[in-house]
C-alpha cells in the first residue's frame, strides 16, 4: 500500500472510532456498489442509516498555504455520487430504514506534529 492509501486507511479507522464513540454502530466499511463507487463507512444512528464519506489530509508545512480542509472535498458531483451510493445500499438491504438515510462527512487532519483532528459533519448532502 502506498503512503496515500495508508493515510486514507488511518483516517477511516479514526472516523470509525469517532462514530462508535458517538453511539453509532458501524455496519460496513469500504462497501462497493458496482461502477457507482464505494462507501467508506455505513453506520446505524438510532433507526437511521448513515452513509459516511471520510476525507483525510496531512497538514501542510507551516507557511506554505498548500492545504485544503477535508470538509471542502464535498463538491456537488461528489454529493450526487454519495446519494446514488446511498440509494444502492438501500436497494441491496431491503429498503429504507424507518429513520431514513443520512449522508455525513468525517474530516481528518493529520498534522506534522501532535494528535490528529477529527471533525464529524452530519447531513452534508
Amino acid at each position: 500500500m502506498n503512503a496515500t492509501g495508508a493515510l486514507g486507511r488511518y483516517g477511516e479507522e479514526l472516523a470509525a472510532r469517532r462514530l462508535t464513540e458517538a453511539g453509532m454502530a458501524v455496519l460496513a466499511r469500504n462497501w462497493r456498489c458496482g461502477r457507482t463507487g464505494e462507501i467508506d463507512i455505513v453506520a446505524r444512528d438510532g433507526d437511521a442509516v448513515v452513509v459516511c464519506e471520510v476525507k483525510t489530509r496531512r497538514g501542510a508545512p507551516p507557511g506554505t498555504g498548500a492545504f485544503e480542509h477535508p470538509m471542502a472535498a464535498i463538491t456537488p458531483a461528489k454529493a450526487d455520487r454519495l446519494r446514488r451510493l446511498a440509494a444502492c445500499w438501500v436497494d441491496h438491504h431491503g429498503g429504507p430504514p424507518p429513520g431514513g438515510v443520512r449522508i455525513d462527512l468525517v474530516g481528518v487532519v493529520v498534522p506534522r506534529r501532535g494528535a490528529p483532528r477529527v471533525e464529524h459533519a452530519r447531513g452534508v448532502a
